[in-house]
Parts: structure tokens; sequence; C-alpha cells
């Protein structure tokens, strides 16, 4: 429910605050004094498109505010926003600048102009020429149709299109695998093309690493043998058992006799003796490991060329598939499970096409008992609506809900619905836009929502120019029926006829002023003591006059006994 609106500087409207009843608000005023402003502010709240041409003379902005309680179904939505709430009532903002820059403000939080019209139209809903012209296509033909089938009907449809989107994924999915088949294929042989090369080599990990370091000792194998031999002799001394030459194993076999005897002559030196001894035995076991090395340091010319050899092969791989062996055989690993990807297209292709097929029986099943549940919806609300428009002087009109099966299913069913309408009796029902007034098309309208209000509680409905081409009895009865809709939601209906805003709970009135060259238009609430002299007024008479008071009086007693 709307429970504030506040409108600044937007068109001819410096600044009004409306507070409209729960049930029905009238807002009336002389033609051009303003009181589409109101329905436009309300637009703004839902979402409709600004320009800077609505922005008052000489203001920087228009800001239009709404509060709004009564807020079940769009909990979800205002939590995933993070909006936050005034003592349970939701500040929906929105401005407008003067170069035509519009934000809007969702419970404290900006929010982008498509996301404030999806949550508000939760809420509330605008009723005016746009609304009739929406009614003539087919697409809300069916959503008019299907809110009047309730929650069961609801139920069977979101099972529908759920198949539905399931069934077009699979299929979007099937026709890219026979599309692309033949660049899989030219994929699988280049796959396969590397993993055989690269099993022709069978690589190693860390191959190319260690064979680059053996390549590279035996390349060096003279150097290695000229230190090594220097190394040797420095530890082992000369071949020939020179004592001049005895080496560093010799010079500690020396200081460690020499101790030993020391060691025997003194105690105190046994450490030393024992440091030598330790220092000897590491000499000896350092002489024999490199006079090993040296010895297995041979010159082998076919290891190194077999080497070469296996290291070309190696370098053939990394430049196409990594810049190491080990990159080399990851991409191997990837190409085999791509492969089998592509290998198995034909099997996802088969499954696809059972899946599909057993989908395509699913929406066949739920979609005649869709079908079943729109006829018996279509003959329900049938009836309704012409009651309704009996009432609202359109005696021998009739609706009817045609239902025209699809050569294939659709995202919403089986079939498409049309309107059918026929004012007189005899006439061939035709769709409704090419054969109803614009008068019709407003009865229609509000027939339509007093038989489906009940389905749809706490909603808020605005009506502009629902009275247009109407007048006398079928006015009242416009009235009646706008007082019966507010039973069940708020209404807000702009008007110019009396008998209409007879009806109302709350009226407010637009009021047009000129000071200097800038028009101004003010938004007061009529009370309660000037409804009579407000009626007269709007009927054309003069507001102190006696017949035109009695008149207002009248239609007021009438509302009141509705």
């Amino acid at each position: 429910m709307l429970v504030e609106l506040r409108i600044s500087n937007l068109g001819v409207i410096a600044d009004a605050t409306i507070e409209p009843s729960s049930h029905m608000t009238v807002v009336t005023g002389e033609t051009g004094a303003g009181k589409t402003m109101v329905v436009s502010g309300i637009g703004l709240l839902l979402g409709a498109r600004a320009d800077a041409g609505i922005v008052r003379h000489g203001a920087a902005r228009a800001i239009v505010e709404g509060r709004f309680t009564d807020l079940d179904v769009v909990d979800d939505a205002l939590g995933e926003l993070g909006a936050d709430l005034d003592a349970g009532e939701l500040l929906v903002a929105r401005q407008i600048s003067a170069q035509g820059r519009s934000r809007a403000f969702i419970g404290g939080v900006q929010a982008p102009i498509s996301r404030l019209a999806v949550l508000t139209g939760e809420l509330a809903t605008i009723h005016g020429q746009s609304e009739q012209l929406r009614l003539g296509n087919p697409e809300r033909q069916r959503e008019v149709l299907d809110r009047s089938g309730g929650p069961k009907l609801a139920a069977v449809l979101a099972r529908y299109r759920t198949a539905y989107r399931t069934r077009e994924e699979l299929r979007i999915e099937r026709d890219d695998l026979v599309r692309n088949a033949r660049e899989r294929a030219r994929e699988a042989d280049l796959l396969r093309f590397g993993l055989d090369e690269i099993a022709g080599v069978d690589p190693q990990p860390g191959e190319d690493a260690a064979l680059a370091a053996e390549a590279a000792r035996l390349q060096a194998i003279d150097d290695l043998r000229m230190l090594a031999a220097r190394a040797s002799h420095a530890l082992s001394g000369s071949d020939e058992g020179d004592l001049d030459d005895p080496g560093a194993v010799g010079l500690v076999g020396i200081a460690r006799h020499a101790l030993g005897e020391v060691a025997r002559l003194d105690d105190g030196a046994a450490d030393l003796a024992a440091a030598v001894g330790l220092l000897a035995g590491q000499l000896n076991d350092l002489a024999a490991d490199v006079s090993s090395y040296l010895n297995d340091l041979d010159a082998d010319p076919l290891r190194l060329e077999t080497i070469t050899g296996r290291r070309a092969e190696l370098a053939a791989l990394t430049r196409k598939y990594g810049s190491s062996i080990d990159e080399v055989l990851a991409w191997g690993a990837e190409a085999a499970v791509r492969l089998g990807q592509l290998s198995g297209g034909d099997q996802r292709l088969a499954g696809l096409e059972t899946q599909i097929a057993a989908l395509d029986l699913q929406l066949v099943g739920i979609g005649s008992e869709l079908t079943r549940l729109r006829e018996q919806a279509a003959d329900r609300l049938a009836a309704q609506v012409k009651v309704e428009l009996a009432a609202l002087a359109m005696p021998h009109a009739r609706l009817h809900f045609e239902l025209r099966p699809l050569a294939s299913p659709g995202p919403h069913g089986r079939e498409q619905v049309h309107l059918l309408f026929a004012a007189n009796p005899g006439a061939t029902p035709a769709p409704l836009a090419k054969v109803a007034s614009g008068g019709e098309l407003s009865r229609v309208r509000l027939a339509l929502e007093v038989v489906l209000a009940g389905g749809d509680p706490g909603h808020v409905f605005i009506f502009d120019e629902v009275d247009a081409g109407i007048g006398g009895t079928v006015a009242v009865e416009v009235g009646r029926r706008l007082a019966r809709l507010a039973d069940h939601s708020q209404v807000i209906v702009v008007t110019h006829l009396a008998q209409v805003a007879a009806f109302a709970s709350a009226h407010w009135v637009v009021s047009k002023s000129s000071r200097g060259e800038v028009t101004t238009s003010d938004v007061r609430l009529v009370g309660e003591d000037e409804r009579e002299a407000v009626l007269a007024k709007m009927m054309g008479g003069l507001a102190g006059s006696e017949s035109g008071v009695a008149h207002a009086r009248d239609l007021l007693n009438l509302a009141q006994r509705r």
C-alpha cells in the first residue's frame, strides 16, 4: 500500500504531499492543473523513463518519494538489495536532474531503474492509455487469463516453463554439437597426432635436464680429468713414492705418527692424537673417492653422440608442446582428457536426443493439463466479466478467450491466447484491440480488474482516464466498481467525473495558480464539509448553487449505499 507520496519540482507541482486512503482515493482538478503529474510521479516510482522536460522550470532537480507498506511480496528482493525499512515502511525515491540524469533509491540503497521497476511493479500497477494498448497484445491477454487461473494454474505453468527451459538448453547443446562436428573432428586429429608423437619419443619426467647435465660433463671431460688428477696428486702425493712429495695424506700420516708418540709420553695430548687420527681417515677416504672419480672419467664419444640424438628428439617436442619435458607431459595429459571429451561427442549427442524426446513427451502432458486449466479459467472469467460489463451499461457485451494451438510448444504453453470481444448481440467476437472503442476498452479493463482483484489483495491500482468517453449512469457504475475494487486493494483514480469521485474515501484536488510568469499547482485534501461543494463544481454548476449542491449530496448518498 502507498501511504505517502511526496512530489517536489515535478512539472507544475512545486511541492506536494499526498496521503492516499487505504481504500479509494480520487485526484481531481481542472484540465491543465497538473493531475497527470500525480500519475507521472507514481510512474517514476514504478520505473518509468524520465527526461529533463519534467523538471520544473528553474529547479535543479525533481524529486518523487513514496512510502509503501505490505511488503511481503518483495521481502526476498529487499533482502538481496540490502534495503532498510523504517518502522515497516519502504521509502522509494526518484531524482531527475535538470540535465536529464536520473537516480533511484530503494530503502536508502541506490539501484538501477530496471531493478526499481521490477520491485515496485510487484506493489503497484498503473492503468492508463498505455495499458489499454497492452490489453490488445496476445501476451498481455495470456497474462490476464493465467492470473485468473489462481495458484493451481500458476503451479502447472511453472512446471511447464521449467521443462521448456531445460529442453531449450539441451537443444542448444545438441545443435552446437551437430554444427561443430567438423571442427571437433579436426581438433581430435591434431590431438591424436600430438599424443602419438609424444608416445613415440616416450620422454621421462626431467629427462631433458638430466641429459643436458650429462652432455655438459662429457663435453668437459679433458678439463675434468686434469683438475681431478691435480686434486688426487695434492691428496696422495707422487705415484713413484717420492719421499719429498708425500701429499696431504702423507703429511698427515707423519703428523699422526708424531702425535701418537707425544700422547704415549703425555696423556694430556691424547685428544690431539685422536683428532689427527680422525683427519687422517677422512683424508684417506677423500683421496680414494677422488681417485675413483678420476678413473671413471673416460671419454665416451658414442655416449655423447647418443645423448645428442636423444636431446634432439626431446627438443622437437618442446618446440611444439611446452618449454620443458615436464610441460610436454602436462600438455599430453590435458590433451588425452580433451580427446576423450571429443570422442564422446557421438555418445553425448545420442544422450541429448533421448533427453529431448523425453522432455517433448513431458511438455505434451503438462501442456495438455495447462490447456485444460486455461479453458476452465477462460469460461469462468468471461462469465464474471460479462456480469460486470452489464453493470457498466454494456448488457450485450461479451468476452471470449480463444486458445489457438501452436505448431510447436512455446515458452508459455501449447497455445496462444487471443481475447475476442463483441459489444452487440449477434456480433461475431473479434480481436479486442480492433473492435473496442476507447471507452469500451476502459470498461473492459475495469471489469477485469474488479473480477481479478480478489486474487491480488493489498496491491495498489492507479487508474488514469478510466472514465474516458463515459458519463451519466455509466460513470456512476464505474465509480461503484472502483469502490468495489478498493474493498480488496488500494485504488487511486485521476478523474474529471463527479460520479466517480463521489465513491472515494479520500478526495484530493489539484488547483492551478499563476505567480508572475510561473504556473504553480497546489494539491490539497478536500474535507468532508467541502465535498458537496467540490462535486457540485465538478458537475459544471456553481459551488454554492442549491441545485448543484443537492445533486452532489444525492451522489454522495448513492455512493454510501453502494
